[in-house]
């Protein structure tokens, strides 16, 4: 067994990768860029190592200065985690020669498998199912559309180097056609050195289905189940579960089965994952294999027992499976939500900042994988995922009570989050039915997430629970020193509270501990509350029924986030209420005549200049973003006034970059 891991990654992964080599005595080394000197996976491991400046090009994709890290600190191997170089050959080469092992799959199943084209004609000749599409990549736009005519719309146009979304675009025309294909190369170019396409058929109510594999280098090669992977955005995974509510026993042995022999077809150890896209007829096709762990790997570590990590150390250092295919059993439900730094109200776009306040939820059936800490910063360089929540339960109705209850317990303040679009989607109908398929949030929430409106029942339990915390803030308010002798004032237990433009009259009395609420002379309620002022998180219990809540503290009241939902309760006295009735409404600015920047990032491409007149739908200007380009398009047509930006500017959020007449 090795004695010193160097970990080529940072973030969550990193912290993941640390936490089980400390569990096996096998001390670690980090490395870092400028931009990560106080980061969460620095202070963790055992040894740290400077590499370079922020941008990843310049400090976690320098294989060099990995091999160096590893001379100095005298580290036997290293694992990639994923992302980065955890796909580059050259890494794992590099580190044979100066005598490192790599934690990892053999160099030739990593080329093989990281060419999109070359592993869907490994898969065909492995007899394995692969989708209608070219084995080629695409030479130009003339091409691309006898191809798409031949195989018939939709098409998938997808970087062959791609992953994680980037370099792939739906086309449902011609003209979405050659428009992706633009836009995917310029992706799969930025992104991944390599701007070759190529094209499949876009299967009709698919779902992303995956299998773990693992194999050892005697031989020895197994399946762990599969992960559901079909809430997505943009091709982006969003919440991924074990097993599949979709599959039945027949499909899984022989997804399961197909996956095993492609893996042990290029000779393949380690751990990796076979993708699938499964249509509604349970017929499954091969997408892809991704030769390193998968962001979503804890599903299936909470419903198998096996420590993938540790299993991959284990087989880096050439120790044999303990277990075999007939040992694997799956164990209740496990589901996973990725928490991301982004603006489900702007499109879902990245966010950044400090992260002002973060609390992780935790308890039984909890497992949070995070790489940051209160008062640290999500960076406009990385990857914008700040945890991965996951839960496990006996079946999956439990699971997505569980979920629930944690994101309901997590608290994120600073930059934007996903948490209220997560809880709104574990909550949805469709998704505790398991009827769903990848195109499940565009088809509910579009591009723009709106939260849903809660029932009466769940937005009475915020009144009160709203009402219950400004009575005690207001009894705390009047405990000031320095008061006149003899003056006793009686806090406050008359309310009016505002909730959807909605007033309701409350009584809340806070006797023993304890606060009878009454909401529109209804009956009262016993609400225990757990919560002081100035604690962003507030928990209660009604009537015997725990609630919990994020909040954040408004003038008179406050914003609640339960259950995918942000609800802004007033809470006011009773004279606070009369005065507030005579105050005039703020209209807010009309910005209908300009363009703002959705996020911070950096203009690649400006398609217009003043004067000119756009139809809606037209290319104004397109903005890099955390490796993703976002196409800016007129929303109707007009004419430019003016345009404040050119290439390569740097633009924050809301900055003003056109106008029109």
């Amino acid at each position: 067994m090795f004695e010193k891991i160097l970990i080529a990654n940072r973030g969550e992964i990193a912290c993941r990768i640390i936490r089980t080599c400390q569990r096996l005595g096998i001390g670690t080394v980090a490395v870092h860029s400028a931009a990560d000197a106080m980061a969460r996976h620095v202070a963790m491991a055992d040894e740290k190592v400077a590499i370079g400046p922020a941008p990843a090009a310049e400090s976690y994709l320098r294989i060099d200065r990995i091999v160096e890290a590893c001379r100095q600190t005298g580290a036997q191997a290293v694992h990639p985690g994923y992302g980065f170089l955890s796909e580059n050959a050259e890494l794992p080469l590099a580190l044979a020669a100066a005598g490192i092992v790599f934690i990892g799959p053999p160099v030739e199943a990593i080329r093989a498998m990281g060419d999109k084209i070359e592993s869907k004609r490994l898969a065909r000749a492995a007899g394995v199912s692969t989708v209608p599409g070219t084995l080629d990549a695409i030479g130009d736009p003339t091409q691309a559309r006898e191809i798409a005519a031949e195989i018939g719309y939709p098409v998938m146009v997808k970087a062959s180097a791609g992953g994680g979304g980037k370099g792939m675009r739906i086309a449902r025309s011609e003209r979405e056609l050659d428009e992706g294909l633009e836009r995917a190369r310029s992706e799969a170019r930025s992104s991944f050195g390599d701007d070759r396409v190529f094209i499949e058929k876009f299967v009709e109510e698919p779902r992303h289905i995956e299998i773990q594999v693992l194999g050892d280098r005697h031989g020895r090669t197994l399946h762990l189940g599969e992960r559901e992977c079909s809430i997505q955005r943009r091709h982006q995974k969003v919440i991924e579960e074990a097993p599949s509510p979709f599959l039945d026993a027949a499909t899984r042995s022989s997804m399961g089965a197909q996956a095993v022999e492609l893996a042990r077809a290029v000779g393949y150890h380690s751990a990796g994952t076979v993708e699938f896209i499964v249509d509604k007829d349970r017929h499954f096709y091969f997408l892809e294999m991704n030769t390193r762990l998968q962001v979503e790997h804890p599903v299936t570590e909470l419903v198998t027992g096996i420590d993938l990590v540790e299993q991959m150390i284990r087989v880096a250092a050439g120790e044999r499976l303990a277990f075999d295919q007939p040992d694997i059993r799956l164990d209740g439900w496990a589901i996973e939500a990725r928490v991301y730094a982004e603006d489900p109200a702007r499109g879902f776009l990245p966010s950044t900042g400090r992260l002002v306040t973060y609390i992780e939820p935790s308890g039984p059936g909890v497992r949070c994988d995070s790489g940051v800490v209160e008062g640290g910063e999500v960076s406009l360089h990385y990857d914008p995922m700040i945890a991965k929540l996951c839960v496990h339960a006996p079946d999956r109705p439990a699971a997505i009570a569980r979920l629930a209850e944690a994101l309901d317990n997590f608290v994120i303040q600073g930059p934007g989050h996903n948490l209220s679009f997560l809880n709104a989607v574990v909550s949805h109908p469709r998704f505790a039915k398991g009827s769903f398929t990848t195109g499940f949030i565009a088809e509910e929430y579009g591009e723009k997430f709106t939260a849903p409106a809660l029932d009466e029942a769940t937005e009475l339990r915020l009144v009160a629970l709203a009402s219950a915390m400004r009575a005690r803030q207001l009894a705390r308010a009047q405990q000031i020193s320095g008061r006149l002798p003899g003056v006793n004032l009686a806090p406050p237990t008359s309310f009016v509270a505002y909730v959807s433009r909605t007033a309701r009259t409350v009584e809340a009395v806070e006797r023993d501990g304890a606060f009878a609420v009454s909401i529109d002379g209804g009956p009262a309620h016993e609400l225990v509350l757990h919560w002081r002022p100035g604690l962003p998180l507030a928990r209660a219990s009604i009537d015997g029924e725990m609630i919990a809540a994020g909040c954040r503290r408004l003038p008179e009241g406050f914003a609640l986030t339960h259950r995918g939902s942000v609800v802004q309760v007033l809470v006011r006295r009773r004279r606070a209420h009369e005065l507030a009735l005579l105050m005039p409404e703020k209209v807010p600015a009309d910005t209908s005549k300009m363009l703002l920047s959705p996020m911070p990032g950096m203009i690649v491409m400006v398609d217009v200049v003043e004067g000119d007149l756009v139809k809606a739908g037209q290319t104004l200007c397109v903005l890099e973003a955390m490796k993703m380009e976002n196409v800016l398009k007129a929303e109707r047509d007009g004419i430019i006034a003016t345009v404040s930006i050119a290439e390569r500017d740097t633009v924050s959020a809301d900055q003003v970059l056109m106008t029109f007449e």
